[in-house]
């Protein structure tokens, strides 16, 4: 995973930050293994804390990849929360089983396999926490079918709001202070996202350099 923060840095998060566990370390060790970028225990540990303290009892993400975020929001849900994954390939809504299961959370959560945004419209909500998390041109996108679902007091937090594959930050900043710049249509597309929810006066937003760069908005 690439990190908007200096290695030494994300280390000591990590290190001072939250507990794991034996399933966590694992996903860790997988997600090394096959090369994918998850948000890593020093964004997870806020996921975990933010579902705490805003007393969330139901979570959708919008990409669920094999469930290291979904784990984390688990962690602090309450026994009859409700958790919902979404990812276009079933395999890795298989594996996010398997791990939910072996941590005991099994019983909350919902796997829909496919169309995050298509399937978000046969839910009617609402959803404390909502996570973004899909295809980043898709990211207005994401935010328009879930935006009334979301109660006064949700949160919406969005990852990669600053560095992902061919999201540039360079590009970023300079387009939000009014630059120009010919990019990747992944770098517009959490471009448009960030300009969208920041001036959407329902929404209160800021953004954590951890990871990659997660924004979190809270609804008035």
């Amino acid at each position: 995973m690439q990190s908007i923060v200096s290695e030494d840095i994300v280390q000591f998060a990590r290190t001072v930050g939250p507990a794991t566990d034996s399933v966590i370390e694992e996903m860790d060790a997988y997600a090394d293994e096959i090369d994918f970028p998850t948000v890593g225990s020093e964004v997870g540990g806020w996921l975990a804390l933010l579902t705490r303290i805003s007393g969330a009892e139901s979570v959708f993400e919008f990409g669920s990849g094999f469930g290291y975020s979904a784990y984390w929001f688990a962690r602090s849900l309450p026994d009859d929360g409700e958790l919902v994954l979404t990812d276009l390939d079933p395999e890795k809504l298989d594996r996010a089983r398997k791990y939910l299961d072996r941590g005991g959370y099994l019983d909350q959560v919902t796997l829909e396999a496919g169309d995050a945004i298509e399937t978000v419209e046969h839910y009617d909500g609402p959803f404390d926490i909502v996570l973004i998390d899909n295809e980043k041109d898709r990211y207005c996108e994401a935010f328009e079918a879930v935006r009334e679902k979301v109660p006064s007091g949700g949160l919406i937090i969005t990852d990669n709001a600053m560095m992902s594959s061919y999201v540039y930050f360079e590009d970023l900043l300079a387009l939000a202070t009014g630059q120009e710049v010919d990019t990747h249509e992944n770098t517009r597309g959490v471009s448009e996202y960030l300009e969208t929810v920041t001036n959407d006066p329902a929404f209160e937003t800021v953004v954590l350099p951890l990871g990659e760069g997660v924004a979190v908005s809270h609804k008035q």
